[in-house]
């Protein structure tokens, strides 16, 4: 299903793209410099995935993303200054700084959350498929799993499920190719494609570098489940610059494996070529959206660490939901 952009959606969607990078660049510093308390796993090198899915969401639709869910919040809209709180633990975080890097979530986004259980994030969006056929909202949820998850008896069997109960579910598959350090290509038998067929679900596969690609196959995937056609897979292959978790030395990937990935599959550098070799967007405009976006990201750590940290008081509250 090919979309015809307009210069602004084209540089939004550039700038959603480069505030991730922004985003996770400098929670990288950060975090070496030993000012972020817990856990971080960054997404940086992924962010045509998430920008050329959840460009295509709205307000009825809702995201399940996975320990690596910094991208997944951006795209979907979340305040990135909120979010720069919740990662540094502040009171005015997100999630009131109780869920930190791993588990930050904005329910008015329709972000249900990051999430510490590899493949929890499949259930939660049957939920929320569901939710929205009983409710006739015309709502889709989307699952984002890595290639590691998709090995997690929750995902498969809410491949079933979404079927079953023909769901308007997408399973999105972010294939960096590696579970943590063991490479899908040792740990991931048969295809993607397959699985989702063994289901009866379509699968695209595609360059996760390639945001257009990207967004063609989430627009098709969430039109089909808004008429009620049920859920589809998407299959992406894309690469991650950092570590697993911030701290990891890497030395599973093989020398300049990295460096060249950020040289040649850089998803930011493609998507400048496409629309600057097309004459849809300046080179200015774009450098433009760079310093913007650096500026708003340290605008943002600098209300983090000025920000209260949590009143002891508040260490019980927000254990249980209230009904």
């Amino acid at each position: 299903m090919a979309m015809q952009f307009t210069r602004e959606q084209l540089l939004q969607a550039y700038r959603t793209m480069r505030t991730i990078r922004a985003f996770e660049d400098r929670v990288h510093e950060e975090f070496s410099a030993g000012g972020i308390p817990g856990f971080v796993h960054l997404y940086a090198g992924e962010e045509a995935s998430a920008v050329g899915v959840c460009m295509h969401l709205d307000g009825r639709d809702h995201i399940a993303s996975t320990h690596r869910g910094h991208g997944h919040c951006i795209a979907k809209g979340c305040d990135v200054d909120a979010m720069m709180s919740e990662i540094f633990g502040k009171a005015d975080g997100l999630c009131g700084g109780k869920g930190g890097s791993m588990h930050i979530a904005d329910l008015g986004k329709g972000m249900m959350g990051a999430n510490g259980i590899v493949g929890g994030g499949p259930p939660l969006i049957c939920g929320a498929a569901l939710t929205a056929k009983t409710l006739k909202t015309g709502g889709v949820a989307v699952a984002f799993v890595g290639d590691g998850g998709s090995n997690q008896g929750t995902t498969l069997e809410s491949y079933n499920l979404a079927k079953v109960w023909n769901l308007p579910a997408i399973f999105v598959v972010e294939d960096n190719g590696y579970a943590e350090s063991t490479a899908s290509a040792w740990s991931v038998s048969g295809s993607q494609a397959k699985r989702a067929e063994g289901f009866g679900m379509p699968c695209h596969v595609v360059d996760g570098n390639d945001f257009f690609g990207i967004q063609e196959a989430a627009a098709e995937a969430i039109e089909r489940a808004r008429r009620g056609d049920g859920p589809s897979m998407i299959h992406a292959r894309l690469h991650r610059y950092y570590g697993h978790f911030e701290g990891d030395a890497m030395t599973y990937r093989g020398a300049g494996e990295v460096e060249t990935l950020r040289r040649e599959r850089d998803p930011l550098q493609h998507f400048r070529k496409r629309v600057t070799e097309a004459g849809l967007l300046d080179a200015r405009q774009l450098d433009a959206v760079d310093v913007e976006t650096v500026a708003a990201i340290d605008a943002a750590v600098r209300k983090a660490k000025a920000a209260a940290v949590p009143a002891p008081a508040s260490l019980l509250t927000d254990v249980y939901v209230s009904y």
